[in-house]
Formats: structure tokens, sequence, C-alpha cells
């Protein structure tokens, strides 16, 4: 625990460094006060931090997931999400994350909310495909979930095969 709080504290002190860098745009090209690299990069910072005492076992997700006040989000595109999901999931498919989406799913931040990825399974690429580490679906989504205010998140954190799963899938879309 201690090692992974340094790791943490280690990457929210480079991405902190990062954000506080002045950014010399092109001169030519005007600026857009709706897009804002240095405040993503100074939350990313701060959720990673956040994520490292928020990341659970299976067991842990699947406790935590039968208090009926608790959501779990899947934010695959909805295509993959009807395929199959973890049963009980929502789908908010990523690109769709938005202000007025999440206040209509989940209007309250303080919500729990339990979030999982392609790179959480094996042995369904069809429908969990493999992504580089570093874009994996639970980043993104843990770090758009702490900048829109969603503070109690927690991640599936191990790589479990879908055949072994404790967890349990819908598969009433399953493609043969």
């Amino acid at each position: 625990m201690k090692r992974e709080f340094a790791v943490g504290a280690a990457i929210a002190a480079f991405v902190a460094a990062l954000a506080a860098a002045p950014v010399a745009g092109r001169a030519d090209v005007p600026g857009n006060p709706a897009i804002d690299m240095q405040q993503l990069l100074r939350l990313s910072a701060e959720a990673a931090v956040a994520r490292e005492t928020r990341r659970v076992s299976e067991d842990e997700f699947i406790r935590m997931s039968r208090d009926p006040a608790t959501i779990v989000l899947d934010a695959r595109s909805r295509e993959r999400f009807d395929v199959l999901h973890v049963r009980g999931a929502m789908n908010l498919s990523f690109p769709d994350i938005a202000v007025e989406s999440l206040r209509t799913l989940i209007p309250d931040v303080n919500t729990r909310i339990l979030i999982y990825c392609n790179n959480n399974f094996t042995g369904a690429d069809d429908v969990f495909p493999t992504k580089l580490p570093a874009t994996s679906l639970n980043l993104s989504t843990y770090v758009a979930l702490y900048a829109y205010g969603y503070r109690n998140v927690y991640e599936l954190a191990p790589t479990i095969d879908v055949a072994r799963a404790k967890l349990v899938f819908d598969t009433a879309n399953r493609r043969p």
C-alpha cells in the first residue's frame, strides 16, 4: 500500500509539474476555453493518487455491487455492452460522458460507482478487446468521473478470464 501511494504521489507530482508548465500555443490558432489541457493534467494527477486506494479485487467488486445504492458502470460502446457485460451494469459509453448524461444517470455525485473495462477480461476479445495499458478505459473513465466531481469510484483491479470469473455476465445477445 505504501509503495502504491508513493508511485501515485510520484505520478501526481510529475503530472502537476507538467500542468504548471506554461504552454505556448500557435499564434495563428485561436484558443478554446471549452478545452483545457492544463486542467485535465491537474485533475489526472489528483485522480491518480485517489485511484490507488480505490482498486478492488473481484470478490470486493462483487460484494460492493450487491448494495442497491451502488452503480456498476460500463463505459464501453453500446454495441459491445449489448453483447456481453457484467450483470446489473449500466452503460454510458465513454464518448457520451457529459454533464447532462451524468446528471441523468447518476444525479448524486456521492453515489458509489464501480467501473471495469476491456483490460479487466480475457477470453472474450470480440467484446473485451485489449487496449494498450496507458489507454485502458478504466483510466479514462476514472479521470472523467473524478473531473465531474464523482469521488466515490472504485475500479476492478485484476485481469480475469471470462470463463473462470466469479462475476456473472449477461450473455443474452452474445454472438456465436
